[in-house]
């Protein structure tokens, strides 16, 4: 780690307030290093790190962190605040803080170094040493790990891995509390310490986002814990330096299991029919001794799960912040992911087909019995009918994948069973929710029920999808589906009636709603409203110009934002003008991420200037009367949209009102910024702390 941390990135008198202070002045010290290539830039990417998931812990530390382009090597800096800074821990703010730096491609052995610091992180002693340390050159040599314990070892007293005293803070004695050591060790003591009975043995799975600190310190403390109570804890880590398996022999002699995760836990099957906590990695942190107790006492209780798929992420519980209305959003948002493909595919397909053949092209006959090689005709149809195909997967897959990220693979069966009899009985969008909810939530239920061991092995292959394809089935088809039918009805009824004044004000609507998180939940129910209108043979009026009005709106901010940086360019920084310059095709492309970078840096600024554009966009999109039946393409489908040229007008006025909004909002905090007597150059930009869009 020698390399990785020295005196010049230490800053024992922290005295920013705030977490993005605290980052920008980490993160000018690796600059000057030159470790760092692009303050904002790699601000950015932090920032978009915290959003995530906040990085305070408990004991007032803050371990901001990420891994960026503009990192040239590994590289930590660390700070200590008198004041303490918030960084979203439930004790309170952090005065001990380590911004965190790694290279996009950094290679494992990096990553392994960096994964040992996080494991200090969880010993009191090496804390509260970096409490007291009086200078820079000092704290550098505790993090690296050759501290005053380690310079006072007898020379000759063998390997440092082995005699070096645990409470040393080396990073020799961390790194050998891998995720096998400590079991190890204890399974080595089995005999002398416990004949007559051996320990209760825990296998554990931790991971995190970036999988560079949380994950590691989820492990630490789940061992320390377990040396505590006597139990026998073995952890794998899945970071970013990759995982090593648990030895299947390690997994059949455990008797329960603890994830402790933000993100999938790979070949989760391993872990099948034991007891089994599933929390959040911060949970790992924060009470290991708590879940160490609860999966005993499940143990003590017989309750296993079931078949092939422990318990899911969204079942977590205990976790501050997660509410069942976040639980929803994810499961939502699973299905939408996982449909936006086929409506992508599907509808140029659809597009292109009415493009070559015209708009009579869906009357054409079976390319199976009627294709000739040499006729535009043919292909169109052709094309046509593969994206009508394409189209029919949408409300399967739609409640398909929503019951999925509820259940696991176990939901799948059911909610593409679900989301088929919502399309026969033309239950629509609003049935495929329904469907893909109430599969998620009946294959939870069955997982729950105690299940004889003779029958766990064909749960997951015949009971759950035998048995909850059943009770979704006949949900849909006779109690819930005619309602929600009628439902879908009424809304389309509904908007094939708007006009005037009233569908102006629903391109207005939409046109917020797709500006205002870029590509995030609020923009994709937006879009998957308007895609769900025209996801039929024959889309009434109404639906196509909600389909235009939501991809002109769509189209506004990374174009407003690529524009602004041309005209005034002296507001951005570099980064930003690099990126402005491929925000023209994104925007172009109807690609509402492109804006994402600008936001990032800028949210307050940015976002309601792209949403005054975007609902302007959607309103006048909609009073031209502008139509759409292609779900995707920018520009490049012009030739499919009922008024182009107004069309463009509509999107032109939005990119314009957005671009002037954000040059003058920026040029208000340029002029507030020069009245502030912060210097020139670096020292400026220093004073403008940039918020994350979690701001």
């Amino acid at each position: 780690m020698s390399d990785m941390i020295t005196a010049d990135l230490v800053d024992l008198d922290l005295s920013a307030d705030t977490k993005e202070a605290a980052a920008r002045a980490l993160a000018e010290r690796m600059v000057a290093k030159g470790r760092v290539t692009d303050l904002d830039g790699f601000l950015a990417d932090v920032a978009a790190r915290e959003a995530q998931m906040p990085t305070g812990l408990d004991g007032g530390i803050g371990i901001p962190h990420c891994r960026s382009e503009h990192v040239t090597e590994p590289t930590l800096a660390f700070g200590r605040s008198a004041n303490g800074i918030d960084f979203g821990a439930a004790d309170g703010p952090a005065d001990l803080i380590f911004l965190i730096a790694a290279p996009a491609g950094a290679d494992d052995a990096h990553l392994t170094i960096l994964s040992s610091l996080a494991r200090q992180l969880m010993n009191t002693e090496f804390t509260d040493a970096l409490r007291s340390v009086g200078d820079a050159a000092a704290a550098a040599a505790l993090i690296r790990g050759d501290g005053p314990d380690e310079a006072e070892a007898p020379a000759d007293a063998g390997s440092q891995d082995t005699e070096a005293p645990a409470d040393a803070g080396s990073q020799d004695t961390v790194a050998s509390a891998g995720a096998a050591s400590p079991a190890a060790a204890t399974v080595n003591d089995d005999s002398a310490a416990a004949p007559e009975e051996r320990p209760f043995r825990i296998v554990a799975v931790t991971s995190c986002p970036t999988g560079i600190a949380h994950t590691y310190m989820a492990a630490e403390s789940l061992e320390n814990a377990g040396r505590e109570a006597g139990v026998e804890v073995t952890v794998e880590t899945q970071g970013s330096a990759g995982f090593t398996r648990l030895d299947p022999a390690v997994i059949a002699a455990a008797d329960a299991v603890i994830f402790a995760h933000d993100v999938s836990v790979r070949e989760k099957d391993r872990f099948a029919g034991k007891p089994t906590v599933d929390v959040g990695v911060k949970a790992g942190i924060n009470r290991p001794a708590e879940l160490i107790a609860e999966v005993r006492e499940k143990a003590a209780r017989g309750e296993v799960s079931s078949g092939s798929a422990p318990a899911t992420p969204v079942e977590r519980a205990g976790e501050s912040g997660e509410g069942y209305g976040t639980k929803l959003r994810k499961w939502l948002m699973s299905g939408v992911s996982y449909m936006v493909p086929f409506v992508a595919a599907g509808g140029l397909l659809i597009a292109l087909g009415f493009a070559i053949g015209g708009y009579k092209v869906d009357k054409a006959p079976s390319v199976m019995d009627h294709f000739m090689w040499t006729q535009a005709d043919s292909w169109a149809a052709l094309l046509f009918q593969i994206g009508g195909v394409a189209f029919g997967f949408l409300v399967p897959v739609l409640a398909g994948y929503i019951a999925y990220g509820m259940a696991d693979r176990p939901g799948l069966v059911p909610g593409f069973v679900g989301g088929s009899i919502a399309l026969t009985i033309n239950a629509g969008f609003l049935g495929g929710l329904a469907a893909g909810l109430i599969a998620g939530g009946v294959v939870i239920a069955i997982q729950k029920v105690n299940i004889p061991a003779a029958l766990r092995g064909i749960m997951p292959v015949v009971v759950i999808p035998l048995i909850s394809s059943a009770i979704v089935g006949f949900l849909m088809f006779v109690v819930i589906g005619k309602p929600i039918a009628e439902a879908q009805k009424g809304m389309t009824d509904w908007l094939n009636s708007l006009s005037g004044s009233n569908a102006i004000l629903l391109g207005a609507l939409l046109g917020l709603m797709m500006c205002f998180d870029l590509g995030g939940p609020v923009n994709k129910v937006a879009y998957t409203f308007a895609t769900a209108g025209i996801a039929v043979s024959n889309p009434s009026d109404s639906a196509m110009k909600i389909m235009a009005a939501v991809m002109a709106a769509g189209m506004v901010p990374p174009l407003a934002m690529a524009l602004a940086t041309t005209v005034r360019g002296k507001l951005f920084n570099q980064t930003e003008r690099e990126n402005g310059k491929a925000a023209w095709v994104l925007g172009a492309s109807f690609i509402s991420e492109g804006a994402i970078p600008f936001a990032a840096a800028d949210p307050l600024r940015v976002i309601p200037a792209s949403m005054a554009g975007g609902a302007i966009t959607g309103a006048l999109s909609m009073a031209f009367g502008a139509t759409l039946r292609a779900p995707h393409g920018g520009i490049f489908v012009v030739p499919l949209i009922g008024n182009p040229l107004l069309y463009l007008v509509a999107i032109a006025a939005g990119v314009c009102v957005t671009t002037a909004l954000v040059v003058v909002l920026k040029g208000m905090r340029k002029q507030a910024g020069a009245a502030t007597p912060s210097g020139e150059g670096t020292a400026a930009a220093a004073t403008e702390t940039k918020q994350p869009v979690a701001a």
